[in-house]
């Protein structure tokens, strides 16, 4: 059987300005713009020699930028999409300098608390600007290929969503995240939160706990068990330990589906062994005989999952009736369950003992 695994993109795609050029961008976004064929007109950073290092390996970037300003202008003139893929405390300020109703990508998480996402949201909308978050991993081409065949029936009721991740995380590639009082569940599994509302929108009960490692001191929290409840048969559960530092053989991190008549599990390949990472794989089995059958994919979260953000971007320039899934309206909404997994992690559970 063959399943979509590919974003629509758009007919006359605009060029595109970056601000930032950390790795994120060198990683995956230019690589993603390269393999699909667009042009970066412009790129800007503090340190203007990580713009000149992305321009040098990118044939697809025109031009460094030493200044925002002009860089803005520029861009607005060739009626560029913006991508901002800067620190989240950065993201509020350089809103501001944008030009009413430009189209802007911006980098995850939304603000770094709910109150930041609120205003984050609201400048949008005063602005009137065509902006969407960068929560990707719902546009992975294993991910796209599970709702075609959720849209197309093969699943039947979906009623149980499982993510695990056990790996070992090298954290200090970010010094920045020893810094921050919240760290997995905003950096991090704020991924699999979007996934899994891009699957069953939002919950009606959370529960979490969220708690730091041994294996990372410096950091605010580091293991996240979130269950997420949406009737009474439906739920959806996300384990994570980045600490599991004892070789490959029992590292996991998964995304599984099952339905009433179908299953499908996705080995995320990009978090065993980071930065390296591993080939995805993404199988499915049909109640019906049984048989775990895989389905070849054509790429993984990092890059191809940022051509599907981008281009559905650039899709609802050119068709503004056509469906944002990343638009900052919904992503004030992953925000939101951010916010209530913390809130149910401080609450906690109940106390052994205190059932007579």
């Amino acid at each position: 059987m063959d399943f979509n695994q590919s974003p629509e993109l758009p007919n006359n795609p605009r060029p595109i300005a970056i601000i930032g050029s950390g790795g994120i961008v060198t990683d995956a976004h230019l690589p993603a713009y390269t393999l699909a064929g667009w042009k970066v007109m412009g790129i800007y950073d503090l340190e203007s020699h990580k713009a000149e290092a992305a321009r040098s390996t990118f044939a697809i970037v025109a031009q460094v930028f030493s200044d925002l300003a002009v860089l803005i202008s520029a861009a607005s003139e060739q009626k560029a999409v913006f991508d901002l893929a800067v620190p989240s405390d950065q993201i509020l300020d350089i809103l501001q300098l944008l030009p009413d109703g430009a189209a802007v990508l911006i980098q995850k998480p939304m603000g770094e608390t709910l109150e930041q996402a609120a205003e984050i949201h609201e400048l949008c909308l005063k602005k009137k600007l065509i902006s969407a978050v960068n929560f990707q991993l719902k546009f992975a081409p294993y991910m796209l290929a599970a709702k075609d065949m959720i849209q197309k029936g093969l699943l039947g009721e979906v009623y149980d969503l499982e993510l695990k991740v056990c790996v070992y995380t090298p954290w200090e590639l970010w010094d920045f995240l020893s810094e921050k009082p919240r760290m997995e569940v905003l950096y991090h599994s704020v991924h699999y939160l979007d996934l899994i509302r891009s699957f069953l929108g939002n919950p009606a009960r959370v529960h979490a706990s969220v708690l730091n490692s041994p294996k990372s001191p410096n950091l605010a929290d580091a293991r996240s068990s979130i269950i997420l409840d949406y009737d009474e048969v439906t739920q959806a559960r996300i384990l994570t330990n980045h600490g599991h530092d004892f070789g490959s053989k029992h590292q996991e991190s998964y995304f599984k589906i099952e339905g009433t008549k179908c299953a499908i599990k996705i080995t995320i390949g990009l978090s065993l062994d980071y930065p390296k990472g591993q080939p995805p794989k993404m199988e499915y089995c049909l109640l019906e005989n049984k048989v775990w059958k895989e389905i070849p994919l054509t790429g993984g979260w990092f890059p191809h999952a940022f051509i599907g953000t981008m281009a559905a971007l650039q899709m609802k320039i050119e068709n503004p009736g056509s469906h944002l899934p990343h638009s900052t309206t919904d992503a004030l909404q992953t925000m939101k369950l951010v916010e209530t997994v913390y809130n149910a992690s401080k609450t906690g559970g109940t106390p052994f003992g205190k059932i007579n």
